[in-house]
């Protein structure tokens, strides 16, 4: 760029910065400020937009910043950073807040004030949260912001009160699921504009709706990530993950690479609205500081919402219970951990399948107990799959503090064509496990198109350059020849291509299906309005539930409610249940009553056989591959 070389008017103390690093508008330009102890001098290049074209040198400050306030550059100026005095050392912000053209572009100054319409909103609260795991990209036709918020209304009646949205930080391509994400301060230009974002964040607090952002802290994508052009210190070499360079929280000149991380994740519940973070796989979030920065980052998500409450969930392969303790009993602050335990042990039960990481789990009766009276089934027992002990004691946790689920992005995808647990089961056992799971007293996530049984795939796709696409085809086959099934070549052969535009579109949700399969839909939403308006599925309490095996595939759960009454959750995914007697007490009713149905999943209207009453004069029968709930009813009286 042939223009003449200025310096940054002086002032970082003149302009009052809301972040350390990055592009930030005020009252007098705009406040440029970057972490880059690598070079000896960065410029700012104006591109295009107010103040351009221009090159402004930064001033350097200690510790291997640079800043300076620009006057010329306003809102939508795009930009880059010139390294050293090259040209060809230029580069988006690390900090972009909006990168027009993907990660590869330039940066653009972007002004954050809206107005926002959601001033009442006091955030979430984990107990009582029905979360929906939403991808942006094929959650609509269109694939964006403005389509997903004109669905908040319909999700809502559905009785869905938290959207989980997967990954949205700036990765390459022209599709992928946004867990190689690169620009982590810019929401992907793929679904809209930053604006388009608040816009829907506002849209769901209108309809009563939270939502929590899916962040990546583990690691970056391969593609587009330019960190380590302005400092070797933002990765370490003391670990590795399974996905790419480990980031440094813990080693040399760790300090600014552990705020712009901190910082992250307040940005997105301060600037976005967001009402909390699901923390990607934080087994390879490495620290071993005195301050762990998954704390750290907790306590910067609960300060930037602050009086708002907020929701941090955590992703944990080993299922380390510290997680969702509180700082003050020695844990890291956060609310829930997704429970795969709950997931692998239904899939089992529902396919009949235990291969690979289903190996350890059986899909019997008292799995399913101990899920909803513990939460992990594996708390520190031997686990054969991985050949070492798995989990930590997590007894002591709340129910709620448990995400439960039977599909979410990953599991539909690890499979040969990305198919819908309904579709591998039976319809009465698919109803059996959906009443099980959102009347379940854990904390039940649905993933999108889950509630009216989406005939679309989920698989995986990501947009790559040909030699890394080549790459991720050939990762995608090793990682699912840990199934028998999909081992031998003709199984290989029918794996869809992530990188084929055809398998990003076969993904999106077609929303008539919603009237095309009535039924199901009808079912969720009988059974999420249950779990909101019966007090004893509203509000399970710690230790006032038991359960009891009636037969191999057959449980009875027993929630215990003075006030309100008990409930009883009756379970069979096997055959017809028949018992001339019941010597199990948790079918006892309270003195004076019997048991009358509440609701059941054989009920005509969800496509059942029709409902009966498992309680007879002479024992019970209870129906194969269903569930039903039973309150106590006062007795007639004799001669009546």
């Amino acid at each position: 760029m042939s223009v003449t070389s200025r310096r940054a008017a002086p002032g970082r103390n003149l302009v009052r910065r809301k972040y350390p690093i990055g592009a930030e508008v005020s009252p007098g330009g705009t406040h440029f400020r970057v972490w880059a102890p690598k070079r000896k001098r960065v410029d700012v290049l104006l591109v295009s937009g107010a103040g351009a074209p221009g090159c402004v040198a930064l001033k350097p400050e200690p510790e291997g910043y640079f800043s300076g306030l620009i006057r010329a550059a306003r809102s939508a100026t795009r930009y880059r950073f010139r390294l050293d005095g090259n040209d060809a050392w230029s580069f988006p912000d690390p900090a972009s807040r909006y990168q027009p053209d993907g990660p590869h572009g330039d940066s653009e100054v972007v002004d954050p004030r809206y107005q926002w319409t959601d001033h009442r909103w006091k955030g979430p609260k984990l107990q009582g949260q029905v979360l929906y795991e939403m991808h942006i990209g094929t959650f609509t036709q269109e694939g964006t912001w403005t389509a997903a918020a004109a669905q908040m209304e319909e999700l809502s009646k559905a009785g869905i009160t938290t959207v989980e949205v997967m990954p949205i930080a700036e990765f390459p391509g022209r599709f992928g699921w946004g867990y190689d994400g690169v620009g982590l301060f810019a929401p992907t230009w793929l679904y809209g504009t930053p604006h388009q974002l608040r816009a829907f964040v506002d849209t769901a607090h209108r309809r009563h709706i939270a939502v929590i952002l899916d962040v990546v802290y583990n690691h970056l994508g391969p593609d587009g990530n330019y960190l380590s052009e302005f400092s070797d210190d933002y990765f370490s070499g003391k670990h590795t993950t399974d996905w790419g360079e480990a980031i440094n929280f813990d080693d040399t000149n760790c300090g600014p690479v552990r705020e712009y991380f901190s910082t992250n994740a307040g940005y997105w519940i301060k600037e976005f609205h967001f009402d909390g973070l699901r923390l990607d796989a934080t087994q390879n979030v490495y620290d071993n500081s005195p301050v762990h920065i998954l704390k750290e980052i907790t306590r910067r998500v609960r300060a930037a919402a602050r009086p708002r409450s907020t929701l941090v969930v955590a992703e944990n392969e080993p299922q380390d219970g510290d997680l969702a303790r509180p700082a003050e009993r020695g844990g890291y602050g956060m609310d829930a951990l997704w429970n795969d335990d709950f997931h692998h042990s239904a899939m089992v039960a529902l396919t009949g399948r235990s291969e690979a990481y289903y190996t350890d789990y059986r899909g019997s009766a008292q799995e399913f107990i101990s899920a909803a009276k513990h939460g992990f089934l594996y708390q520190g027992q031997w686990y054969s799959w991985q050949k070492q002990r798995r989990g930590t004691p997590a007894l002591d946790l709340p129910p709620e503090a448990f995400i439960t689920f039977i599909q979410n992005h990953d599991q539909i995808a690890n499979s040969a064509t990305g198919l819908r647990i309904h579709s591998q089961s039976s319809p009465g056992a698919y109803r059996a496990f959906t009443a099980l799971l959102l009347l379940g007293p854990c904390t039940p996530m649905l993933f999108q198109g889950q509630e009216f049984a989406a005939s679309k795939p989920f698989r995986y796709f990501s947009d790559h350059k040909p030699e890394i696409s080549k790459l991720v085809l050939k990762g995608r086959a090793e990682f699912l020849s840990q199934f028998l099934s999909l081992r031998n070549p003709e199984s290989q052969a029918i794996l869809s291509d992530p990188g084929n535009p055809a398998t990003f579109q076969q993904c999106k949700l077609d929303f008539s299906e919603r009237e095309k399969h009535a039924d199901v839909y009808a079912l969720h939403k009988d059974l999420l309005r249950l779990r909101r308006e019966d007090p004893v599925f509203r509000a399970p309490k710690k230790n006032c539930l038991d359960g009891s095996v009636l037969d191999r595939r057959a449980f009875v759960l027993r929630f215990f409610d003075a006030a309100h009454g008990d409930r009883l959750l009756l379970a069979n995914l096997d055959a017809d249940l028949e018992q001339t007697a019941d010597p199990d007490p948790l079918l006892a009713p309270p003195r004076g009553m019997h048991w009358e149905v509440l609701f059941s999943t054989e009920d005509q209207k969800y496509g059942g056989s029709g409902i009966y009453s498992p309680e007879g004069e002479h024992g019970w029968r209870i129906p194969g591959q269903a569930a039903m709930v039973l309150i106590p009813s006062a007795r007639e009286r004799e001669n009546a």
